[in-house]
């Protein structure tokens, strides 16, 4: 296993010794008992989608396998438009009120008809359907990223009449320009009330916005002082949405403050009524910034690469960003075409976020449109929370961590080992969500168990299965390796969820 040594102690630590072990490159592979029906990826190939996926199934693996392998594939989802994607689109239906507008959010609240909490939590749930369900992980992950890096927290007694929207605007340019991610971002009302830009005014300028936009959207701590903090939010004035009223975002030059304005190394003499040409050009050069072009491309290494990338991989990686006017596609292939990517498997932890949703996935796990509160797909949330955090909902500007040791506490480890027990024994949720049979995980109507454990691995770990991955089954279950499993045998009966387990409380799984 590659994963670093303090976030090993703590995935592997806290664990069952029977849970704790997995297939690993220095651990020999079970030889198998011939021809298998679970066709693998090439490790190079696995890898790619593992990082770049929300888990590898064996329907995805095939989806691979016809693009002409992994690197096909990705060029593909690059161009999320060319992918089909009806199965995830069919949940944005589910949950009418996150089209309404801001106007008919805040009036359903406060009739009691429905909280902006509620509301919130809904979008939350779709979120992870749709990573659940999407044909186009990449464009998923991205617009996590990015909603994680501008992070407007789903909780907030404003800001969530225009949550849905905001999240909505950050999925059309995940895979754009930085440039007008940071526009979009910056000025959108979502981001505009959480930060109290809908408050600032000419007369008493709110620093908020303007203080996040420089430490956590573009340049980072250190470059910028003070006085570059209160001419940022010079320029930002204007910016506002009526949440009294109308719950409209506008533009109110009125409030816009005029005078000579630097930040760093830009400068304008700010003579307009109208300040919006003044702050595009403001965010195009903070876009461009050597700074930043170093920080977004540290942050990417960081969330696909390794915790602790090279200084030469990130210098690359800003400069590919620089060349390419911050578009951020060359940047993820230059990346994925780096030696320290390729030589990066297993290198990163799954968050609470992932591993919830990877195991629904993995586990085969169907789910119907919610009735009721306890339905599956409410429950889905509730687990999720209870690993670490519910998904977009870290409280602070800077988002939610995205290194290895921030998810890899004993605590943390013992909460994912409770749900996929749980969810492998199909115990909770019960309503409105569908399992695979016990028997289903059978590859042949009787097999030697080793030879189920093999199958097991490369459905679920899409490697063929350690000698250690073997014993840890016959040591969890019991059972020699030439114990023969059948439909009526007690494993089948009531034992599945056990070895199920045994494999989703494996270090592999628990990275990626």
């Amino acid at each position: 296993m590659t994963t670093p040594p303090s976030s090993r102690r703590a995935l592997v630590g806290g664990a069952l010794a029977a849970s704790a072990v997995a297939a690993t490159s220095t651990v020999p592979a079970y030889a198998g008992s011939g021809k298998h029906d679970v066709p693998l990826l090439s490790p190079a190939d696995r890898h790619l989608v593992q990082r770049f996926s929300y888990g590898l199934t064996t329907d995805l693996a095939k989806t691979v396998r016809k693009a002409g392998g992994a690197g096909a594939w990705f060029e593909r989802q690059l161009k999320p438009a060319s992918v089909d994607d009806r199965d995830a689109k069919k949940v944005d239906g589910w949950w009418p009120e996150l089209s309404y507008s801001p106007s008919k959010l805040w009036q359903r609240q406060i009739m009691g008809m429905q909280g902006g909490w509620e509301v919130m939590a809904n979008y939350q749930r779709r979120a992870l359907q749709r990573r659940m369900r999407t044909n186009r992980p990449v464009l998923e992950l991205m617009t996590e990223f990015w909603e994680n890096h501008f992070n407007v927290p789903v909780n907030g007694d404003a800001q969530f009449t225009y949550r849905a929207a905001y999240g909505d605007r950050i999925r059309e340019n995940a895979l754009g320009r930085f440039s007008d991610l940071l526009l979009g971002a910056v000025t959108h009302p979502a981001m505009l009330i959480y930060l109290n830009q809908a408050e600032s005014t000419k007369r008493h300028p709110n620093e908020n916005l303007a203080r996040e936009l420089l430490e956590c959207h573009t340049v980072g701590v250190g470059q910028y002082g003070e006085d570059d903090v209160k001419a940022s939010a010079r320029i930002l004035t204007g910016y506002t949405v009526d949440m009294w009223e109308t719950w409209q975002a506008l533009y109110d030059p009125e409030e816009h403050w005029r005078g000579p304005v630097r930040v760093m190394g830009f400068r304008d003499k700010n003579k307009k009524k109208d300040g919006q040409d003044l702050t595009h050009r403001y965010l195009e050069y903070l876009a461009h910034h050597p700074a930043t072009a170093r920080r977004i491309a540290w942050k990417l290494a960081m969330k696909f690469v390794s915790d602790t990338p090279s200084a030469a991989l990130v210098s690359h990686l800003s400069k590919v960003y620089r060349k390419n006017d911050t578009e951020i596609a060359p940047v993820l292939h230059a990346l994925v075409a780096s030696r320290e990517f390729q030589r990066a498997a297993g290198k990163k932890v799954r968050d609470p976020g992932e591993d919830i949703v990877a195991t629904y996935r993995v586990l085969g796990i169907h789910m119907d449109q919610p009735h009721a509160d306890d339905s599956g797909v409410n429950a889905l949330l509730w687990q999720a929370g209870s690993i670490g955090i519910y998904p977009l909902a870290w409280p602070r500007p800077d988002g939610q961590p995205i290194d290895n040791v921030s998810w890899s506490s004993p605590g943390r480890l013992m909460a994912s080992m409770n749900v996929h027990y749980t969810v492998s024994n199909g115990w909770w949720p019960t309503k409105g969500v569908h399992y695979r049979e016990p028997k289903d995980w059978l590859p042949k109507v009787r097999v030697k168990f080793v030879d189920l454990v093999d199958h097991l691995s490369r459905e679920l770990l899409h490697t063929p299965a350690s000698d250690r991955m073997v014993a840890a089954c016959c040591q969890v279950t019991g059972y020699s390796k030439h114990e023969i499993i059948d439909p009526e045998h007690e494993l089948v009966q009531w034992g599945m969820g056990r070895v199920l387990t045994t494999f989703l409380d494996s270090p592999e799984f628990m990275s990626r």
